[in-house]
């Protein structure tokens, strides 16, 4: 019985979207891993900017540096 979770920031990511990722995921595990799509869940949560950081910087932050040298 699988679980995935999969954190995006929120930053708009359509239901299409979401429901494509809940789809390749559970379609990925039964295909390498033989797991039941019947059992398997995956849970998408969206984390709010400010919440999210990425070496030590704020993913805003982050964001702007790399693309600042990029």
């Amino acid at each position: 019985m699988p679980y995935v979770n999969i954190k995006i920031t929120r930053e708009g990511a359509t239901s299409e979207q979401k429901a494509e990722l809940i789809a390749g995921v559970t379609e990925l595990l039964q295909r390498v891993l033989d797991k039941n799509p019947a059992t398997t869940f995956v849970v998408i949560d969206e984390v709010a900017l400010e919440d999210w950081g990425i070496g030590g910087l704020p993913v805003q932050e982050y964001r702007a540096k790399a693309k600042v040298n990029g």
